[in-house]
């Protein structure tokens, strides 16, 4: 009777074991790289045991083709730029709407957040809410381009074979701005766009003969600016940040014309299956205690109302080294993307990369 019953016994727990590990639920984000930092992962499943984090990297072009691909599932919470999802929702139909009272809206700040709905809102549905936002524009080391200010610049003979940018839409914007042109006033106007990027095409293959080389991610242009090779590149605010404080000479530069400035949103792909992990999730990122630990990992500012000041310290002296009020009032947020108009830009940006110098 007592081996029966130890049988039973171990039988039982067996069972519950099999219980709790079939019941854990798993939590598949799509997001960009340093958007998922170990610590907090761990710091998650800790406080939710019955979720497990798996992570999947990605960038905007990525993360729509994959949920293209898919309708929309394979992913529980996805993170694309709050340019990206209004004309990729009415395309392809990848994401459900919010349900904004499962999220501490109160934890963000109102200007971001009005600002991700009004881009995000189809049919009186919200589709996004904001996590973390930056700007896109030039980082030089000023002791050997201390007079650089904009994104022409990165074409001038006086740098010639020193600088660097990423073939992305990204520099096809910056550099229209550049050149006098509004990119995003000429989105209405397909045949006006189109001529703008003939213009910045044009411009771009001329400056090929100026440029070191084109990077693909932040560690390849933070190699080249940290070995002195390239000393002044299109980039993206948060890696100028992190090298700031590995050398205090490389700053990031808001161009003369306005910083480009984006927001990482939220926003759940329709064939997710795990929506109350991935609404915990959220709200767990947007404590101030883990808003530091990511930031130090992102380079990049939470969108709460104080997120400058909960940067780590050397991340907060480089953004207040980069920008002042006048800066921050210029910025120039990314329009929301009509359809068809990237297929015109990549058509855009492979000539330039086909182009002989």
């Amino acid at each position: 009777m007592k081996t029966s019953l130890k049988l039973m016994l171990a039988g039982t727990a067996m069972g519950l074991t099999a219980g709790s590990m079939a019941s854990a639920e798993t939590l598949r984000l799509l997001t960009w790289g340093s958007y998922a930092p170990d610590e907090l992962i761990q710091k998650f499943e800790e406080e939710y045991p019955d979720i497990d984090v798996e992570v999947t990297f990605s960038n905007n072009e990525e993360m729509i083709a994959k949920l293209r691909a898919t309708g929309g599932s394979g992913y529980d919470l996805a993170q694309p730029s709050h340019d990206r999802i209004y004309a990729a929702q009415l395309e392809y139909d990848i994401y459900k709407p919010l349900d904004l009272s499962q999220i501490d809206t109160s934890a963000l700040s109102p200007n971001l957040l009005d600002g991700v709905k009004a881009n995000t809102t189809i049919d009186g549905e919200v589709y996004a809410v904001p996590h973390q936002w930056g700007t896109s524009g030039i980082m030089a080391n000023i002791k050997e381009a201390p007079d650089a200010s904009g994104w022409a610049d990165l074409c001038d003979p006086a740098y010639q074979g020193k600088t660097s940018m990423r073939l992305r839409r990204t520099i096809l914007l910056g550099t229209a701005f550049g050149m006098g042109m509004n990119p995003f006033e000429l989105y209405s106007d397909m045949d006006a766009y189109q001529d703008m990027l003939d213009q910045v095409t044009a411009k771009l293959i001329e400056c090929k003969s100026n440029i070191k080389t084109y990077w693909s991610g932040g560690d390849d242009l933070s190699g080249l600016m940290l070995s002195g090779e390239v000393i002044l590149s299109e980039t993206w605010d948060s890696t100028a940040y992190k090298l700031y404080n590995e050398n205090p000479d490389i700053v990031f530069v808001p161009p003369e014309t306005g910083a480009l400035a984006w927001i990482d949103t939220f926003a759940i792909p329709k064939g997710g299956e795990a929506d109350d992990a991935a609404y915990k999730w959220i709200n767990f990122v947007l404590r101030p205690e883990n808003v530091t630990i990511m930031s130090s990992s992102t380079g990049a500012i939470a969108a709460v109302p104080n997120g400058i000041e909960l940067l780590p310290d050397d991340k907060r002296s480089a953004v207040q080294a980069a920008f002042d009020q006048s800066d921050l009032d210029n910025l120039k947020f990314f329009a929301n993307i009509p359809p068809g108009l990237e297929d015109m830009e990549g058509l855009a940006l492979e000539r330039i990369k086909a182009a002989t110098e």
